[in-house]
């Protein structure tokens, strides 16, 4: 363990160096010129520590489960013998060689659908209970409750005797999942230093890649075994995350953000002791109590987010995770062996495909840990956005050009197939270095402590309701619209784009309860919160 942490810290030392040696910390806002690096007049002492690093990556891991599933139900779905079994008509369809078969149909089954987004509707629900958990108990139980459901999915999904038991297990990871992305972004953001907090959050979006290429990389093996039974394997696989997350919920420590609003702040102040490596953090700690003060006066944290003054919180916690999946994205991951299927590989081939788009995710989300706390949260963004747009308008000229609306190639050449590919892992870059790690790093960041856990669950059951929705009518999409399915994407890609330019603050460098100066200084949302701070500043004199 001594080894890990000391290469762990040299390895990512090295990933964050370069901020140091950034010219500015100056963003363009919306119109605005705002310092983001000394704009809150101040910065906490503290350091990289072993421990804060060790914690972070072991709780980040709590992705591992998120990604292993998004990789491994695309993939179940493509393979002969899971679709023979619990969905025939589907698997008579796809078997068909007939050449005037529509290839954008040949998936098309609302039950087929159901059993990948079945998960998401569990994910939402258990997010909003998951609130609670983590505001009352801390978010390391919640975490452990997260690996406890997904590990009770995994055993049932892979002893499915029919589909209805499929989707029942699904609803157990979804469970799990909904604990674990309700409390590990906040967790990891509430632990890590701000200067090094992008990077260090990012580790989830890391950990989520990481588990997509591990499904990959076993569907396309297990894929092989004769006898037909390699789903159970990837379907059963699911318990390894759980058991990780499981192992590391029960030794991790809690966060002093946590402690504090739970009364235990002697705790809590030893414990960021240790994570920041030195002995006064006297003025962090007297915020974090501060901070916690306030949030025990709200006692209504749902209601509290509604007000005007959380306006700018409430935007981003609804409109981020949305347009994150409105980016297409989750399509590829869901459905890339079907995809890549659709567009003329075999099994295999389709399989190893998915591989390679895991491989590039993997790499993009480095990148991301290398350049967001440099260059910002805001011109990752937008790079990534412009760069999505370029590769989706490329993909549907090339989709129509071949298949155009009778989704019939005839033969298609093995090197148009693989420029599709090309493209497509050119896509998944620009989302791994953007919208992927910063959809789960920037709200977790914005929202202060009364009503941080309620917001980060409005976050998760967002992007659950639209991960579930977009999973269910995919292939019901890519039937009726054909290549326009990618348009209908590119859309959002430009919406999304303009969103971030006019109304994103930059954070990057900014204390995580000092993060209301973000919005005080940007031109459109100082409207709202500093006509509220007004309001409330003679109430406060008056109790004084």
């Amino acid at each position: 363990l001594k080894v890990v942490n000391k290469y762990s810290l040299t390895l990512f030392s090295f990933l964050i160096f370069s901020r140091k040696y950034s010219q500015s910390d100056r963003s363009n806002m919306g119109g605005a010129i705002v310092d983001t690096g000394n704009n809150n007049g101040k910065q906490y002492p503290g350091k990289l520590t072993c421990k804060v690093l060790w914690t972070c990556i072991v709780a980040a891991s709590g992705g591992l489960i998120f990604g292993y599933d998004l990789g491994i139900s695309g993939g179940v779905t493509s393979m002969d013998s899971f679709l023979k079994q619990f969905f025939p008509s589907v698997y008579a369809k796809e078997s068909s060689v007939t050449l005037s078969d529509d290839q954008y149909c040949k998936f098309d089954s609302q039950i087929l659908t159901l059993f990948t987004s079945s998960l998401y509707v569990a994910a939402l629900v258990s997010s909003i209970g998951a609130s609670k958990i983590t505001r009352l108990l801390g978010r390391r139980v919640t975490m452990l409750w997260g690996g406890i459901l997904f590990l009770c999915g995994a055993v049932l999904n892979a002893s499915a005797q029919n589909v209805w038991m499929l989707i029942v297990g699904r609803l157990f990871l979804g469970f799990g999942i909904g604990c674990a992305n309700q409390s590990v972004p906040i967790y990891v953001s509430e632990m890590a230093p701000s200067k090094y907090r992008g990077a260090l959050n990012m580790l989830f979006q890391l950990t989520i890649t990481i588990g997509i290429l591990i499904a990959n990389l076993l569907n396309y093996f297990f894929a092989k075994i004769e006898g037909g039974w390699g789903w159970r394997l990837s379907l059963g696989g699911a318990a390894v995350p759980a058991l990780l997350i499981i192992a590391g919920s029960l030794t991790l420590p809690d966060t002093p953000n946590s402690l504090i609003e739970r009364g235990k702040n002697e705790e809590a102040k030893d414990q960021l002791k240790k994570i920041r490596g030195v002995p006064n953090v006297d003025e962090e700690y007297n915020d974090l109590v501060n901070a916690s003060e306030v949030s025990k006066q709200v006692k209504h944290p749902w209601r509290t987010l509604l007000t005007k003054k959380y306006r700018p919180q409430l935007v981003f916690a609804i409109g981020i995770p949305a347009f994150q999946q409105l980016t297409g994205m989750n399509v590829i991951t869901f459905y890339a062996p079907v995809l890549f299927k659709t567009i003329g590989f075999g099994s295999s081939a389709s399989l190893m495909s998915a591989v390679i788009t895991g491989v590039v995710n993997v790499i993009a989300t480095f990148v991301s840990i290398l350049t967001v706390d440099k260059f910002g949260r805001r011109t990752l963004f937008l790079e990534g956005g412009i760069q999505m747009f370029i590769c989706q308008a490329i993909i549907t000229i090339a989709i129509a050009l071949k298949f155009g609306v009778s989704g019939n190639p005839g033969v298609l050449p093995t090197w148009y197939a693989y420029g599709l590919v090309f493209f497509i892992c050119v896509y998944v870059a620009g989302f791994a270095w953007s919208w992927g790690p910063l959809g789960w790093l920037v709200p977790s960041e914005i929202f202060p402590l009364e009503v941080r856990s309620a917001a980060q669950s409005v976050n998760v059951s967002v992007n659950m309701i639209f991960t579930f929705a977009i999973a269910q009518v995919f292939t019901a999409m890519l039937c009726h619209l054909k290549f326009g399915l990618f348009i209908f994407f590119a859309i959002f890609v430009i919406i999304m784009t303009v969103f971030i330019y006019k109304l994103l603050p930059e954070t990057k460098g900014v204390p995580i309860e000092e993060m209301a100066v973000v919005w005080r200084e940007h031109p459109y949302w100082k409207l709202y919160v500093e006509e509220e701070e007004v309001q409330v500043v003679p109430q406060s004199l008056e109790m004084v």
